[in-house]
């Protein structure tokens, strides 16, 4: 639905195919393309419409291949473009071309993949190609999924195409010995096969590989960008989509403006006529020109009380409520108050299609391995760990239950799966009496060996982090595990989780696409130091993962995520505890807001009307 290609497209027809001379093709040609850079341009933003939001944690960077974390790849969002992305409205979401002029040609049963891009897709204008317009080609994203297997880029997504192209495992092998990654090197499976049209072919069936390329790791980038700035690329993120970097002060402000050269589209989603938000959505936002919005301005706030002052003064425009104030915002009823109803607030309610669980280190001498009492451990500090009090207290009951690692609107989702870890203090104090973790005289528990037992929680510090902390220690306390807790930065603890260095932590993950591998993939052996933080690697899940890999959506496939449900539950995997309920206040001049379960950037969608904000 993104971009609009017949506007500035080349026609792809062969003008020699009616007899024209020789030097007339020429010139044809060489018109088609000089017409692709001279058409007018879509009508330009409104740079007086600003919107300001704010971030709870702080970015990373903006080199695509390297982002691990939400905020950065939100920013990602709105400045790069991928093959494929999302409707804006449809739920449940659905696939829709954006680099592509349509989705892609599957054959061989889900092994090829065939991509054609739109024609005139400009890059924003950047000092690494020496004054030159750059056009956005299939080779820009044969060189995007290289960079994955580049040992130098560590890219946390290398797992969505590690083992499925011939040939790219072998050069990433080389680059480890040579110490430089060959990105001339021709792979017959992922092929430019003319300017214009990309080839994958995968080495087994990948029915979702459709999604992987729509997201935001997989974005086009330019060779000559990454190579002029080589280590500092993330500081100069030079994209295709409707947003360029104007500021960066890390941690503190991004100022997002809307690129002059972006071909723009037409807001023409379709609404859900049963839904009332998506009504007015349409009636506010039908027809318009896009994007609207001038300049986004982001305040990464990681303090709730922070971002919640700067709504109540204005300074935001829209607020992602932080559950602790939400007390503030609504009565017990759940109504807005009557002060945010007179000065205009709209509220959109949804449940993210997330989970939010603590893990284990599975390599940890202490908590890890899966001798039986290790298991025991963690299955009775699962069962002790008060997750109604997560919801009810901290999370102010702005959260659901999580029952299985895929939530809720995502394929593989069963709403009858129960599981097996529920609260139950009584039976985590017999399981550790059973296997040997005897209380000593200050009441807490020692290993089988008679050691003391100590317990390391990762925080990031935070409010929510605290209380979270204390919650965890009284929940431990009441079966006399003793657990400590360390503090760090977010990005340092991230860092160290991807090296299993960490005993526990909690980990929030959002749909990357909305269908069950996204999440069970956190779980899978190989996938250890880069999605999978608990270095969990148990072969029976891991053979239901293949197994699950192979098909297309299914029953027999539905019954393996239950298979690998149950198995990462009975092995202490995770306490598996929630996915959050996102209650976004938008003042009266937001226009066209609406959560998308996989899209962060809304804004590409949205309009502001500062007069209403004056």
């Amino acid at each position: 639905m993104v971009g609009n290609g017949g506007k500035r497209g080349v026609n792809a027809r062969n003008p020699g195919a009616d007899g024209a001379p020789a030097r007339l093709v020429a010139r044809l040609a060489v018109a088609a393309a000089v017409a692709a850079f001279a058409l007018p341009a879509w009508p330009a933003a409104d740079p007086a419409k600003v919107l300001r939001l704010a971030f709870d944690t702080a970015e990373s960077g903006f080199d695509p291949v390297r982002v691990q974390d939400n905020n950065s790849a939100t920013v990602n969002e709105a400045i790069f473009e991928r093959l494929l992305t999302y409707d804006y409205l449809a739920r449940p979401a659905r696939l829709a071309p954006m680099a592509a002029e349509a989705l892609p040609e599957v054959a061989d049963n889900g092994r090829t993949y065939t991509f054609r891009l739109r024609r005139g897709v400009r890059f924003t204008p950047d000092p690494a190609f020496r004054g030159a317009p750059r056009e956005l080609t299939a080779q820009d994203f044969v060189y995007a999924f290289m960079r994955f297997l580049d040992p130098a880029n560590r890219a946390p997504y290398a797992f969505m195409l590690e083992g499925k192209i011939r040939g790219l495992d072998a050069l990433a092998a080389a680059a480890k010995k040579s110490g430089r990654f060959d990105y001339d090197a021709k792979l017959p499976d992922l092929e430019a096969v003319d300017r214009y049209t990309l080839r994958v072919r995968l080495a087994r069936a990948d029915f979702n590989f459709p999604y992987v390329v729509a997201h935001t790791s997989f974005s086009a980038v330019a060779r000559e960008v990454v190579e002029a700035y080589g280590a500092d690329v993330a500081a100069h993120p030079v994209g295709t989509g409707p947003y360029m970097l104007a500021e960066w002060a890390r941690a503190a402000k991004i100022v997002l403006v809307a690129n002059p050269d972006y071909r723009g589209f037409t807001w023409d989603f379709k609404p859900d006529p049963a839904d009332a938000w998506d009504r007015g959505l349409a009636a506010a936002m039908a027809g318009k020109t896009m994007p609207r919005i001038g300049r986004v301005e982001i305040y990464p706030l990681e303090e709730p009380q922070t971002r919640w002052l700067a709504f109540n003064q204005k300074q935001l425009d829209m607020l992602n409520l932080p559950s602790t104030f939400r007390t503030q915002a609504f009565e017990a009823d759940g109504a807005l108050k009557r002060a945010w109803v007179d000065e205009g607030v709209a509220v959109y309610t949804a449940v993210d299609p997330e989970v939010i669980y603590a893990y284990f280190n599975f390599r940890d001498p202490v908590v890890g391995g899966f001798a039986p009492e290790k298991v025991a451990l963690r299955r009775a500090m699962i069962l002790a760990y008060r997750v109604d009090e997560d919801i009810g207290v901290i999370r102010r009951g702005m959260a659901v239950r999580a029952q299985m690692p895929v939530p809720p609107g995502v394929v593989g989702h069963d709403p009858a799966y129960r599981t097996l870890n529920q609260h139950d203090p009584d039976l985590a104090n017999r399981l550790l009496d059973r296997f040997g973790y005897r209380k000593g005289p200050d009441g807490y528990r020692r290993l089988p060996d008679g050691r003391p037992l100590t317990v390391r929680y990762a925080s990031s510090g935070s409010v929510v982090d605290r209380e979270h902390n204390e919650l965890w220690k009284k929940s431990m306390d009441a079966i006399g595990v003793r657990m400590e807790f360390d503090t760090a930065p977010f990005v340092e603890n991230l860092k160290a989780a991807k090296a299993c260095k960490l005993m526990m932590w909690e980990s929030s993950w959002g749909a990357d696409y909305p269908d069950g591998d996204n999440f069970m993939q956190l779980l899978y052996g190989p996938n250890s130091g880069q999605s999978n933080n608990g270095c969990y690697q148990s072969q029976a899940f891991d053979a239901y993962y293949e197994r699950a890999r192979e098909l297309p959506d299914s029953p027999q496939r539905n019954r393996l995520f239950l298979e690998m449900s149950r198995q990462m539950e009975v092995d202490g995997a995770w306490s598996l505890h929630l996915s959050r309920e996102r209650k976004q206040l938008l003042r009266p001049w937001v226009q066209g807001f609406k959560k998308h379960p996989i899209l962060s950037a809304e804004w590409i969608y949205m309009d502001v009307q500062p007069g209403e904000r004056s």
